[in-house]
């Protein structure tokens, strides 16, 4: 698992709600098979981000509506979620932010897990100060010099640190180790979840309070709030192996699709669909933002974005025979 990426806990005890939850994660695969009304079913998982679930509606919409697949979305942990690909309780994951460890277990060496190539999509996670902040206070933006700034971030959780906004508990970062490693008077604090972390954000943002943040893109808020990054220490290939010791910021990452291995062998016109599935930051930041910002349904979201970008997912058809 590399800490570089917004990956989930997978708590034992959260395991069973996921389970009944999830709706088959937990079951038998369903992969191949005909439900009740005879359609084929696809299962897609959605982890807890608006972004990913932004891929999956219009995935789901258009094998629905276009190709006369039913789908089942379930919703599960990412880690969580590699282990029911393996399994075939799940048949794909749309947008993975890198698990070394699941890629070497699942695709390398049981090889029930095959890579469904780029989403298209590169994500980045990061510390962010508003940018009317950072206006007043360029050398804010290096990271040697937040300590200067750490009463300005001071919050009624931080016990006189600065505060450093986090999401959701769930999520895996490597923040308190930087923290540490970096020495700065800063404590993490989470808002609870993604919704939770927007809407803190944009509290502060509307009453031009100093914030900094943990945050990612692609992200459908960051066309309505102006964040400027916090320079961290570059990162570079292999300095957050030891999870104690990391004093390094985050990579930029390609988002990957992986598909159980039958499932990509065997799925016909919804592997080929979704393995032809490739959009940009702005068609996902477009989706997203109307589910999470317009608060459309994913499907009424889908639909909108469907009905206006034929040229784009026209290319992700099926070649008919």
């Amino acid at each position: 698992m590399r800490n570089s990426t917004r990956v989930r806990r997978t708590a034992v005890a959260a395991t069973g709600a996921l389970c009944l939850l999830a709706l088959s994660a937990c079951g038998a695969a369903e992969t191949g098979k005909k439900d009740v009304g005879g359609s084929k079913t696809v299962n897609l998982t959605v982890p807890s981000w608006v972004g990913a679930e932004a891929n999956v509606a219009v995935a789901t919409h258009l094998l629905e509506k276009e190709l006369d697949y039913k789908v089942k979305p379930q919703q599960m942990g990412e880690v969580l979620a590699w282990d029911a690909l393996s399994k075939g309780d799940t048949d794909a994951i749309l947008e993975d932010w890198g698990h070394p460890k699941q890629e070497k277990q699942y695709v390398a060496d049981k090889k029930t897990v095959v890579k469904g190539g780029d989403l298209g999509v590169t994500g980045h996670i990061g510390w962010f100060v508003p940018k009317y902040f950072a206006d007043k206070h360029p050398d804010v933006t290096e990271w040697k010099n937040l300590n200067k700034y750490a009463d300005d971030f001071k919050t009624s959780e931080s016990g006189g640190k600065g505060g450093l906004l986090e999401g959701s508990p769930d999520y895996v970062t490597n923040d308190d180790a930087i923290i540490k490693n970096l020495k700065l008077n800063y404590k993490t604090k989470y808002a609870g979840s993604e919704a939770a972390q927007i809407t803190e954000i944009k509290q502060n943002y509307k009453a031009k309070k100093p914030f900094i943040t943990y945050w990612w893109n692609p992200q459908w808020l960051n066309s309505q709030v102006k964040l400027v990054e916090v320079k961290l220490p570059k990162h570079t290939d292999g300095c957050d192996a030891d999870k104690k010791t990391i004093k390094c910021g985050y990579p930029n990452t390609p988002l990957q699709k992986y598909f159980n291995a039958d499932f990509a062998k065997d799925g016909g016109n919804a592997a080929t669909f979704l393995k032809n599935f490739q959009w940009t930051t702005k068609d996902q930041n477009k989706v997203a933002q109307m589910i999470a910002g317009e608060k459309l349904s994913p499907d009424a979201a889908a639909a909108k974005w469907v009905k206006e970008n034929p040229d784009v997912w026209k290319k992700w058809m099926p070649k008919k025979k």
